[in-house]
Order: structure tokens, then C-alpha cells, then sequence
């Protein structure tokens, strides 16, 4: 990779897809189906196994560094849950290489010859050793690099202890078997990477082995497979606990909406009680105005007829009556007409009866004297 393309690269790694505003790489999102999930979180074995004895090629989705810082940038302000999918692949791919390191130990089985339970034991142990070695030996190389030469010292120093612990063990796997089979190789498959590992490896073999990418990529990729689980259960349990705080916020709004309505209705019906109180009031108040009002009305006009029939009988006015109100004065006028007219037709009436009465008194005269001078 020339220069230039590396200093772009590490434009986009870390600026994004819009650092120079070039809108056909804006048309791939990185929430895009097509991106890989584990190359945005940095996992990708893909990448991790890239140059080793098990590179698996490129990856079949979308990898760019570009969408890597993208994603960054968005996962600071929400959370999108890309470590699923990522724990999704990464587990398939442990579950593969699991599955190649059983298939490994079957065949070293039915062709390496058999040997009884104690050897097998005695031989197990110096492969542990040869492994404890080995990757001291890789950490011892790797500070040494870094540039801390007294830690890498010092675990040297625990090399050398295991050395002379893995030659005693040597000698008991030696003695307890015949010459024959113990210039066999006896090998072994890693439980990290599936590789083989042999019984007489020298140290240099240890080292380049477990110090190498293969079997350190593995490790990278198991550790971020176990570091991602862990994340991905604690943004559940929280997830969790927030729908749980959420349910008891709603169920608490709930029961306060409920208790403001109970409160509304209690207030409403009080109300209602109240104002039907104070129209029953009302209504008694008014029926009793009204008849109180009935009451003085029917006494004033008992009093204006006592008064007009006083009146009428003694045939004279009181001075009282010169500030009468005009309508007294008419109802008063109305019952000395009615009084007058009542007097008239009572005198003509009495007039008429006696005129009747003195004619058949004069017809009862005049019937006497026919009969009289008949005789």
C-alpha cells in the first residue's frame, strides 16, 4: 500500500465516509445489511486471520473503515446492538474451529499408537509444560519489544524453572515405556487454533507457535467473543431494568390518573350534590316568596273589597282616597257602578211585583163584584 492510500485510509478511519464529501460512498450506510457487523466493532476474522496459515480470504460483506468511524460516531449517541450479529459470527466461527480440533484428535487417536492410561497422563504433562513454556517465551518477546527488558528478565528466569520441571517430567514419561516408542513423535492438537503441536518441540517451535499470529488471533478472537457476551448481557439487563422502570413509571401515572379521576368524580358528584342543594334551596326560597306574595296579594285585595264595600255602604269617600293610585280609583269606580246598577235592577224589580200584586188585587175585585151582582 503506497503512501497515499494509507494516509487516506486513516482519513477515513478516522473523519468517516463524509470527510471530503464524495457522495457515492454515502450511499452504503453502516446500518447498511450489507456491512459487516464484526468489522465495525473490530473483530472481523477475517481480518484478525489475514496472512496466516488459515486466512479465510475476503469477507463477503462490506468492510471500510470509513463506515468503522461512522459507526463510532453513532454509537456514542444511541445504542444500535451491532454486538449481536457480531456475537453471531464470531460464534459460528468458534463453533468451526472447535469442530476441526475434535476431528484432529480423532485421527491422532485411530494413528498414533495406543498407549496406556499412566503414559498417556505422563505425556500430557510435558505437552502442558511445552505450552506454559511457549508462551512465556511469547510475553517474554513481546515486552522485550515494548522495551521492558527487567519484566522480560524475569520471566525468563520462569522459563528456566519450567525447563527443568519439563525435563523431569520427560524422564518419567522416558523410563515408563520402551526405547522403541519413545523416538516416536508424539502430537497433540491445540485447544486454541487446531494446530499440532509435537512432544519433542523445542523451545524455538513453542515460542514461534504460541507467539505466533495464528495462534494469538485466535486468542483475540475468543477474548472479543467473550468480552462482546458480556456486553451484549449487560445492555440486556439494562434494557431490561429501564422496560422494568418504564412499567412501574406508567403503572404509577396509571394509578395517579385513576386517583385524579376518582378525586374529579368525588368533586364532580360533590358539586352536583351542592348545586342540587342550593336549587332545592333555591326553589323552597322562591316558593315561599311566592306564596308569601300570593299571601299579600290576596290580603291587599281582601282589604280593597272590605274597603270598597265600606265605601259603597256609607256613600262617601275618605280622605284617604284623594291619593289613591289611578288603578284603586278605577277598581273602586267599577264597584260603586256595580253596587248602583245592583240597587237599580233590585227597585224595579221590587217595582214590578207590585205592580203585579195590585193588579190581581184589582182583578180579585172586580171578580168579587160579578159575583156579588149575579146574585
Amino acid at each position: 500500500m503506497s503512501a497515499q492510500a494509507q494516509m487516506r485510509a486513516l482519513l477515513d478511519q478516522l473523519m468517516g465516509t463524509a470527510r471530503d464529501g464524495d457522495e457515492t460512498r454515502q450511499r452504503v450506510k453502516f446500518t447498511d445489511e450489507r456491512v459487516c457487523k464484526s468489522h465495525l466493532l473490530n473483530c472481523c476474522p477475517h481480518d484478525i486471520l489475514s496472512g496466516t496459515r488459515m486466512d479465510l480470504g475476503e469477507c463477503a460483506k462490506t468492510h471500510d473503515l470509513a463506515l468503522r468511524a461512522d459507526y463510532e460516531i453513532a454509537s456514542k449517541a444511541r445504542e444500535l446492538f451491532f454486538e449481536l450479529d457480531a456475537v453471531d459470527h464470531l460464534e459460528s466461527f468458534i463453533a468451526d474451529c472447535d469442530r476441526r480440533t475434535e476431528l484432529a484428535k480423532k485421527r491422532l487417536v485411530e494413528t498414533q499408537d495406543e498407549i496406556s492410561a499412566e503414559v498417556a497422563a505422563k505425556a500430557e504433562t510435558v505437552h502442558e509444560l511445552n505450552e506454559e513454556i511457549g508462551k512465556l517465551l511469547a510475553k517474554a518477546e513481546q515486552l522485550g519489544a515494548e522495551g521492558n527488558v527487567d519484566e522480560a528478565q524475569l520471566i525468563l528466569q520462569e522459563v528456566e524453572k519450567v525447563r527443568s520441571r519439563k525435563r523431569d517430567a520427560e524422564e518419567e514419561y522416558r523410563n515408563s515405556m520402551p526405547a522403541s516408542s519413545f523416538q516416536q513423535q508424539k502430537l497433540r492438537v491445540c485447544e486454541v487454533c487446531s494446530a499440532y503441536l509435537g512432544l519433542h518441540d523445542n523451545d524455538r517451535r513453542l515460542a514461534d507457535h504460541f507467539g505466533g499470529k495464528l495462534h494469538l488471533g485466535f486468542i483475540q478472537i475468543r477474548e472479543k467473543l467473550e468480552a462482546l457476551k458480556k456486553i451484549v448481557t449487560d445492555k440486556q439487563e439494562k434494557r431490561n431494568q429501564d422496560r422494568l422502570k418504564r412499567r412501574e413509571e406508567k403503572e404509577k401515572e396509571e394509578m395517579m390518573k385513576k386517583r385524579t379521576k376518582s378525586r374529579s368524580r368525588e368533586r364532580s358528584r360533590e358539586h352536583r350534590s351542592r348545586s342540587r342543594e342550593r336549587r332545592r334551596r333555591r326553589s323552597r326560597s322562591s316558593s315561599r316568596e311566592r306564596r308569601r306574595s300570593s299571601r299579600s296579594r290576596s290580603r291587599d285585595r281582601e282589604r280593597k273589597r272590605r274597603h270598597s264595600r265600606s265605601c259603597s255602604k256609607g256613600h262617601r269617600h275618605e280622605p284617604s282616597t284623594i291619593h289613591k293610585s289611578s288603578r284603586d280609583r278605577e277598581r273602586s269606580s267599577r264597584d260603586h257602578s256595580r253596587e248602583r246598577s245592583r240597587k237599580r235592577g233590585s227597585s224595579e224589580r221590587r217595582q214590578d211585583s207590585r205592580d203585579q200584586n195590585g193588579r190581581t188585587d184589582s182583578r180579585r175585585a172586580q171578580d168579587r163584584d160579578r159575583d156579588t151582582g149575579g146574585l
